[in-house]
């Protein structure tokens, strides 16, 4: 007879289980997330679950408690890729025995990302695949330029199966598309799961850390962003990459949201192009103006994304509200901060927006979230109400306070650095942000200001 089934409430989020519905989960606090699943009592017990593993442990591995003192640090055996970009997100190259765990939107690239790791550094590779057949694998796998004969296919959802042909194949990196297919024997439940997520992520955790084997894992995320899933799966891994980018964009940006290893600060930036992913080493010159550069409403901004300066073009428009309540549209910026700042010009500059509709962008696709951005936002909107255009060669750098205050910004010799390099001739920042700096140094001219009006008055009158 097979084993009777329990009906148990368990919370999509966390994976708290309740024997009755909750409207919110006790553990996380996230409402309505409590969906009904069937619980079966375990086919194997812990001594089965040792079997399953037993035979990739590294000899020698075994772990006994050790004096702090005596621990040896500087061992960490890295691998460093042929892709610079990725190198420089997981701070210098691929930990072996990490568990690396890489999330985007569908249709992002993430599957490509991964393919191209395989086929294009001379490392031993097991791709497993849940979702695409060995045929559309290669299919993807012919648009990408290899080097390596050392990469190997295998189509199985089984984490038993998958961990034993590793065990055979003895790869450097084992790379998973993606842990929602995957099903552990342990758990009886279906794919995708809280219980079979959770169980797969912590057989292959343990796998990777005895074996020594780096592990990549492809997840899913919802549609608020995050990965799908329970949250305890970004417990479990070494490393969180977010793979972002809109898809009717080429840009793309991997960026750390977890390190063990390394910084978190550091992104790397890709275009996605015909024959897969390629590595963008120099950013700035992809999102600086494209065209006329006689148009009103554009403006540019020395931002920072992590530690990585990088000049990108602000637009802004701002037209007479037609039908009678004025829109509100922001692209790769943050909506309510646009709000502030356009209330600020109201107050502080005496600004009239209030009967206009206003639309802001980002060019390239990206999003930014850095309050240095706040001083190009402003110039871009005043630029458009004057429909004056700014000079050429202008850039800024700064963030606004609700007093109409021009405020300091971090690393600000970064971005003069990086403004200095491409050539831009001039660079408005807060008078506040040059204590212990010698500006002189550099050959781009500094203009100094202190509030919003000062900025009118230095480009428009």
């Amino acid at each position: 007879m097979g084993s009777k089934a329990k009906k148990v409430y368990e919370c999509s989020s966390c994976g708290y289980e309740s024997p009755t519905w909750e409207g919110k989960c006790p553990s996380c606090k996230s409402w309505n997330s409590f969906l009904e699943v069937q619980k079966f009592k375990e086919k194997k017990t812990d001594a089965a679950r040792e079997a399953i593993i037993k035979g990739y442990q590294r000899e020698g591995n075994a772990s006994k408690p050790i004096l702090i003192q005596k621990v040896e640090t500087g061992k960490t055996t890295r691998f460093v890729t042929n892709d610079e970009e990725l190198n420089r997100v997981l701070g210098g190259g691929i930990v072996a025995g990490s568990v690396i765990l890489v999330g985007g939107q569908p249709g992002v690239g993430k599957s490509t990302l991964l393919l191209q790791l395989a086929l294009q550094n001379n490392l031993t590779v097991l791709y497993v695949s849940g979702e695409e057949s060995e045929e559309q694998i290669k299919l993807r796998a012919n648009r990408i330029q290899s080097g390596n004969k050392a990469c190997y296919l295998y189509t199985n959802v089984s984490t038993d199966a998958i961990i034993k042909e590793a065990i055979k194949i003895k790869p450097q990196i084992l790379i998973i598309d993606s842990i929602q297919t995957l099903s552990s024997p342990i758990v009886d439940s279906i794919p995708g799961s809280i219980s079979q997520i959770r169980e797969c992520a912590y057989e292959l955790q343990r796998f990777a850390k005895e074996s020594g084997v780096t592990v990549f894992i492809i997840g899913h995320i919802t549609k608020d962003g995050n990965i799908a899933g329970p949250k305890i799966l970004e417990h479990i891994v070494d490393t969180v990459l977010q793979f972002e980018g809109d898809v009717n964009y080429a840009f793309r940006v991997l960026r750390t949201t977890k390190n063990r290893f390394g910084s978190t600060d550091e992104i790397g930036i890709y275009e996605m192009i015909q024959s897969g992913l390629r590595t963008v080493s120099n950013p700035s010159e992809l999102f600086l103006r494209q065209g006329d550069h006689s148009l009103s409403g554009s403006a540019i901004s020395a931002t920072l994304e992590g530690l990585r300066p990088m000049l990108i073009e602000v637009q802004a428009l701002v037209s007479t509200a037609v039908y009678g309540t004025p829109q509100r549209s922001s692209t790769g910026f943050d909506l309510r901060r646009l709000s502030m700042l356009l209330a600020v010009l109201e107050k502080r500059g005496g600004f009239a927006f209030g009967h206009n509709d206003i639309f802001l962008n980002i060019a390239g696709g990206i999003k930014v979230n850095d309050p240095s951005l706040d001083l190009s936002i402003i110039a871009a909107l005043l630029s458009s109400l004057e429909d004056s255009p700014i000079e050429e060669g202008i850039c800024f750098a700064g963030e606004v306070g609700l007093s109409g205050e021009i405020r300091s910004v971090n690393k600000l010799e970064q971005r003069i650095q990086e403004a200095d390099r491409l050539g831009f001739k001039r660079m408005f920042i807060s008078k506040y942000n040059t204590r212990g700096m010698d500006l002189n140094r550099y050959s781009i001219e500094i203009s100094k200001i202190g509030k919003v009006e000062e900025l009118y008055n230095e480009l428009f009158v």
